[in-house]
């Protein structure tokens, strides 16, 4: 007979785990206790990466192959020990958001049906220091992984190049992301801007590979850095996390000379704890190496000044400053000028 219930132990609370045995990952059949034993057995590197931080919840009720929804604010009738912190969305509507402050709060998300943990860039404690620049290789169609790799290899060369520090990871689906963690200097506008500028430089040294066009026409068959994934109040998919498919495919960091060959549909659930256990977290030394992205932010400022404008954001936002009208250059051309 099923079990309705279990009772986990998790940061000093019992955290209550009901439909144990529902099957949340088809392929294998790995149920919602073993995505709760997944991340006990990560716990350590899990909450290096995600402790602290405000949290975007998406909900699979059914599992990796049912529907699912987005939940921005936590619920009524939530334990009173859950920490929640006030965020904003991209177009500024307040929410109230889960706060992964350890173990047992990610335990009750995932017993929410919580497959998909997405952290916002910055610790609740202190949201106006925008600590992480998330640099996401978009590999849209056309796009090889072999050219995803190459482009990684660009970028951690170029940010190595100034000094710069990074970390990379596989997005748990086609892509790789590429972490660098901050000094406490900067908020979400001027890391973007950071990004915005690594885009640029590596479209310019790479333009065979590169594109940093934010309109899906121009990018060609180039992998594209997509800078907006570091505009304010954006989130990306949660290190360590396991992703809503049916392989239950994790977002798995990898040390830097093992993206020659990593096999994206075999970081898993099932291979994951087993590969940390026997190899170490590879992002262990990050927190403890803050960088400097100051040259980053120059040579956003130095674009400006040579005529450039600040790059396309996405449509739910305001209008910023600097920004280049937010339509495609061929859709400009078909529409009529305003009259008068």
């Amino acid at each position: 007979m099923a079990k309705t219930e279990v009772l986990v132990e998790a940061s000093g609370r019992e955290v209550r785990i009901t439909s144990p045995d529902k099957v949340f990952f088809p392929e294998r059949g790995e149920t919602k206790l073993d995505l709760v034993r997944y991340y006990q057995s990560l716990e350590e590197p899990v909450l290096a990466a995600l402790g602290g931080r405000p949290t975007l919840m998406q909900r699979f009720p059914d599992g990796a192959s049912g529907k699912s929804f987005f939940q921005k604010r936590v619920g009524a009738g939530a334990p009173d020990w859950l920490q929640q912190t006030e965020v904003l969305t991209p177009n500024g509507t307040p929410s109230n958001a889960l706060v992964i402050a350890d173990l047992a709060h990610l335990l009750w998300a995932v017993n929410m049906g919580c497959l998909g943990f997405h952290p916002w860039p910055f610790l609740a404690e202190d949201p106006e220091v925008t600590d992480e620049l998330r640099i996401d290789l978009d590999p849209g169609p056309g796009v090889t992984f072999d050219m995803v790799r190459e482009t990684a290899h660009e970028v951690r060369d170029l940010l190595a190049g100034e000094g710069i520090t990074s970390y990379v990871k596989t997005s748990g689906s086609k892509g790789l992301h590429i972490f660098v963690r901050l000094l406490p200097e900067w908020n979400g506008y001027g890391v973007r801007s950071a990004a915005v500028a690594v885009a640029r430089e590596l479209e310019r040294r790479r333009p065979d590979l590169i594109t940093a066009q934010w309109w899906k026409e121009d990018r060609g068959e180039r992998v594209f850095v997509d800078f907006n994934q570091n505009a304010p109040h954006k989130t990306v998919f949660g290190t360590w996390c396991v992703r809503p498919r049916v392989g239950a495919q994790v977002s798995c960091p990898i040390p830097w000379e093992e993206v020659a060959t990593v096999d994206l549909d075999a970081l898993t659930i099932e291979t994951v704890p087993a590969k940390v256990a026997a190899e170490g977290n590879p992002w262990a030394a990050m927190n403890d190496e803050p960088q400097d992205i100051s040259v980053l932010i120059d040579w956003f400022d130095r674009d400006l000044d040579d005529g450039l404008m600040d790059a396309p954001w996405p449509p739910q936002y305001p209008k910023m400053p600097n920004e280049p009208p937010r339509v495609s250059a061929s859709r400009a051309k078909k529409d009529p000028p305003a009259s008068d």
